[in-house]
């Protein structure tokens, strides 16, 4: 079960990444676009913690802290990364996560460094050589997208440190945790968007043009803190980063000639991906 939630997570945000891609070309900012895209997938976990019963709720105040940091300050930057680099290549940066996961790990929790973590930051490096050094990108790409797209990784890496140390001893089920998550990081967002004072028609005209993307970042989440809490790190890691492999084959089959997938971003993202593989197995 743990195996198809994490591969179910990674799908749905590939997805979720391609579909962000479509609503943004209206041309709403990205702090609207993250607020429009968390609404529905807030919704929908309501309604799974809702049918799992809404036990523990103040037990669940450290799962909100973790949600100020991821979802909230990475979606903004993530939707940015989307913006400006594209969904395939943003999904092949978020794909190096499990990097700086262990990073944080090895200097904030002392876990052990072992040969394998070594050649996996090899290889998620020079998955990002090949992604940087590509000679031919799609029109209107910005080099600033990469650089949002590594600091939403970071804050997601973060995230899951804080999410792998808290699920291990606590009674708040998935359900509500996920909850707690995505509920500070909306309201972070929020407040972000009224304090840049974007109009209530701006939001209302974007509303239906994000919710799908909503729907797959909703679902995506779900699977996601569901698969923590029933299996392993080491096996539901690697498993989730595969959507950096999900992210490049829906925009090749959907946005196609647009975002220019060549060989280059499909070796960045098989290096990438191996390296988050090892570094998930040896962790």
């Amino acid at each position: 079960m743990a195996i198809a939630l994490a591969l179910a997570s990674a799908v749905l945000f590939g997805a979720m990444s391609v579909a962000l891609r479509f609503a943004l070309r209206e041309g709403a900012s990205a702090e609207v676009g993250a607020l429009l895209t968390m609404l529905p997938a807030l919704a929908i976990l309501l309604v799974f913690a809702a049918a799992h019963g809404l036990h523990d709720v103040a037990a669940a105040w450290p799962f909100a802290l973790a949600g100020l940091v991821a979802p909230g300050g990475s979606q903004i930057l993530f939707t940015l990364a989307v913006r400006d680099a594209g969904p395939s290549r943003t999904s092949v940066l978020v794909g190096a996560a499990p990097l700086f996961s262990v990073a944080i790990a090895l200097t904030a929790l002392d876990e052990p460094l072992v040969p394998a973590l070594i050649v996996g930051a090899v290889l998620i490096v020079a998955g990002g050589i090949l992604l940087v050094g590509e000679r031919v990108r799609p029109e209107g790409f910005r080099l600033m997208g990469y650089a949002f797209g590594l600091a939403a990784t970071v804050l997601f890496a973060t995230r899951d440190n804080l999410l792998r140390w808290l699920a291990v001893d606590t009674d708040v089920p998935a359900s509500l945790a996920a909850v707690a998550t995505l509920s500070s990081g909306t309201l972070l967002v929020a407040a972000f968007v009224a304090a840049r004072a974007a109009s209530n028609t701006l939001l209302l005209a974007g509303a239906r043009r994000f919710a799908l993307a909503g729907v797959f970042f909703g679902l995506s989440y779900a699977a996601l803190f569901e698969a923590y809490y029933r299996g392993r790190v080491t096996v539901v890691s690697p498993l989730v980063a595969t959507e950096s492999l999900f992210g490049v084959l829906f925009s090749a089959l959907v946005i196609r000639r647009a975002e220019l997938i060549g060989k280059g971003l499909l070796a960045g993202a098989l290096l990438i991906v191996a390296g988050g593989a090892l570094i998930g197995a040896f962790r």
